[in-house]
């Protein structure tokens, strides 16, 4: 029953994954317009993170796979998923981005152009490395969430943990031990990518102490 639920975990860690690549790329523009002088463009960012924030994953999943599915036939509910999964994680990731950013004393904007370095200099030498090691904690604690987050992927077919617990459920005739095999695998991924987040959360605070 173990091993047969385990053949859910790669796709599990394909779609959290894929999603929250999407989300560390897709949220770069988002924060950029967020964080804009122009005020429509702020606005409109923040609309469209509110309204990615505000709809429940499950219904963006129903959206996209049944919705767009007509227009893109091709689209399979893994490839659903990943879409739906990922336009969220855009929304999240412009937030945490946005908190790194308020991290960062202003400053040392101030410093970088009083040694004459570009905007774009300042950013990347400056601004983002420290961004980044700040953003590490909270992207590590979101993208936890999105792996259990993962499992409403299962309403679309998605062969993730839960829908082969749900088959062996099926199949077997156990109402509750494949489930509790997939509690405890949730459990158990998401501690290690906890410790993992830990271990390199420390590795850059031991880099910055330097």
């Amino acid at each position: 029953m173990v091993l047969a639920v385990l053949k859910g975990v790669p796709t599990t860690l394909l779609l959290t994954g894929a999603s929250l690549g999407i989300g560390i790329v897709g949220g770069l523009p988002l924060v950029v317009a967020r964080l804009s002088d122009r005020a429509p463009l702020r606005f409109l960012s923040r609309s469209l993170i509110e309204v990615l924030r505000g709809i429940p994953p499950l219904v963006w999943l129903f959206i996209i796979y049944f919705g767009l599915g007509n227009s893109l036939p091709g689209i399979d509910p893994l490839e659903a998923s990943i879409a739906g999964m990922g336009l969220i994680s855009c929304a999240y990731m412009a937030e945490i981005y946005r908190g790194g950013l308020a991290a960062v004393h202003h400053g040392q904007w101030e410093a970088g152009r009083a040694l004459g370095m570009s905007g774009l200099a300042i950013v990347r030498k400056i601004i983002a490395p420290q961004v980044f090691r700040i953003s590490v904690p909270a992207t590590a604690n979101y993208g936890i969430g999105l792996f259990k987050d993962s499992s409403v992927a299962f309403t679309l077919g998605v062969m993730e943990i839960l829908y082969f617990a749900n088959e062996q459920s099926r199949t077997t005739g156990e109402a509750i031990k494949p489930f509790l095999v997939a509690a405890v695998l949730y459990i158990v991924l998401s501690a290690v990518c906890a410790a993992l987040s830990r271990s390199l959360d420390r590795r850059l605070q031991r880099r910055v102490a330097r």
